[in-house]
């Protein structure tokens, strides 16, 4: 993919970004008085990698959910403008991948579906329509940063747009054979679904296999900026499920944190590594 193309997609996901955060405000503003019901109504914890461990800390707070969605939101459009500036004259193949989870975080606006419904009662149709959005976000983020870590391996830059396309038909196929419970959600406002277990244990497989593909490219590449890459990568998806799976006010600012300094540390590294080429 060109310098050119591959800046047009950021123009395009600063644009998608700005509509997001747009369509949040309009949905708070209808859904914030049902939060709290909403909250009532859930039939389970959330079931984060940190936040089943906290469960007995705290109960859940009504309105975590709706600072959570909005940090995503807000985190996605700042952390894609600011890609954009530093990278539109860096020709750096794993960016464009790094940019694509940035955006996924967009995808946790789905959630404010389940108090909007309370508010306004829809079919449950439009329910599971935007869980499966919601799954389709978080998991093309997952395979985005996996994609990156491949790339940061050397794989032929030129192959972009297929990598592109396997990972949304990959994330598509998964997102639409899900079996989900229209009537029951979690305390993060996440609908239930038949492979909540086995979807942690992908997660932390990727995470896994992520973070030793950068460190082998740090070896075989004798570049530090992969170890750092490596533990930001980590930081990335730590803080990311400790601010999505939030239902407690105990997790959200540090993942917010965890979140901002990954991402800083892995463009950084990143931007550092390319520079002169």
């Amino acid at each position: 993919m060109t310098l050119l193309a591959r800046n047009n997609c950021f123009k395009a996901g600063i644009i998608l970004a700005a509509l997001s955060l747009s369509l949040f405000g309009l949905g708070a503003y209808l859904a914030f008085p049902a939060f709290p019901e909403a909250s009532a109504s859930a039939s389970l914890r959330s079931q984060g990698i940190i936040q089943s461990y906290i469960h007995d800390l705290a109960e859940p707070a009504a309105f975590v959910p709706f600072w959570t969605i909005l940090a995503s939101v807000a985190y996605s459009f700042i952390a894609i403008i600011l890609i954009y500036n530093f990278f539109k004259k860096t020709q750096c193949p794993e960016i464009l991948f790094i940019g694509f989870f940035v955006l996924s975080m967009l995808f946790e606006l789905a959630r404010i579906v389940i108090p909007l419904g309370i508010i306004s009662p829809f079919p449950s149709m439009y329910r599971i329509a935007a869980s499966r959005v919601l799954f389709f976000g978080r998991y093309f983020g997952l395979f985005s940063l996996f994609a990156a870590s491949v790339y940061a391996a050397k794989l032929d830059a030129q192959k972009q747009q297929n990598i592109f396309l396997i990972l949304v038909l990959t994330t598509l196929v998964i997102t639409l054979n899900v079996p989900i419970d229209s009537l029951s959600w979690d305390s993060t406002f996440m609908l239930w679904n038949g492979y909540m277990s086995m979807f942690l244990m992908v997660e932390l497989g990727i995470l896994a296999v992520t973070i030793l593909t950068f460190f082998i490219s740090a070896y075989t590449q004798s570049s530090r900026s992969y170890v750092y890459i490596g533990i930001g990568v980590f930081l990335l998806l730590v803080g990311r499920n400790m601010l999505i799976y939030s239902d407690t006010w105990i997790t959200p600012v540090p993942g917010l944190i965890f979140l901002i300094v990954g991402t800083w540390l892995v463009c950084s590294r990143l931007h550092l590594e390319y520079l002169w080429l």
